[in-house]
């Protein structure tokens, strides 16, 4: 049976997020509808909200409020050195760590052909511009060490050392097939700073 076709809109809208299969989007629908009407209109004013104010900053490529975020803004960091990451979660972690005190660049994905992700989805030209910059002196790549982050990771470097720029490759403190996100600070800041160049 059929409900309202605003609910089925709704139910469908919900499924646009990772994981939320047409079971557990008809609940979160019915939980905002019946349980928490208030928390269904927070959420949807927050969701205008971000689609109207957050934008890419033009240097990191990281969501931010303003043109520039506020960590490219910021004079306490070192020009000479850009980490590349895959998600913005990626940066927030490796943030924590305190060991890193240089610019980074999100790539907000990585190269997966086989989702049609390519080159151009993962923002390369525009890491490119930002790595030959003047300023920046080493280039760390800090990708996943799943398959797609390698192979994102040697396809950076490729590119990277064919102009001349110095690549290195964070450690392999991290476990094989792991992703930044599910390891602990202290196993990643021992990856920042056994980073290694590639040749």
């Amino acid at each position: 049976m059929q409900g309202p076709a605003t609910l089925e809109q709704l139910i469908e809208a919900l499924r646009c997020l990772p994981g939320v299969g047409p079971k557990s989007a008809q609940r979160m629908a019915y939980h905002l509808l019946q349980r928490d009407r208030a928390g269904a209109r927070h959420l949807a004013l927050s969701l205008d909200r971000a689609l109207e104010h957050i934008r890419h900053c033009l240097k990191c490529n990281n969501f931010s409020e303003s043109e520039i975020c506020h960590l490219c803004a910021s004079g306490k960091r070192n020009p000479q050195q850009l980490c590349v990451v895959e998600m913005p979660t990626d940066l927030m972690l490796l943030e924590q760590t305190q060991a890193y005190s240089g610019m980074y660049f999100v790539l907000m994905g990585r190269l997966s052909p086989l989702d049609g992700i390519g080159p151009r989805d993962i923002h390369l030209d525009r890491l490119l511009a930002r790595a030959q910059d003047g300023e920046v002196q080493e280039v760390i790549l800090a990708t996943n060490y799943t398959v797609e982050g390698e192979a994102t990771a040697h396809y950076v470097g490729e590119l990277l050392k064919a102009r001349n720029i110095k690549v290195s490759r964070i450690a392999r403190g991290l476990p094989m097939g792991g992703e930044i996100e599910h390891v602990d600070i202290g196993t990643l800041a021992q990856a920042l700073i056994e980073r290694r160049t590639l040749n």
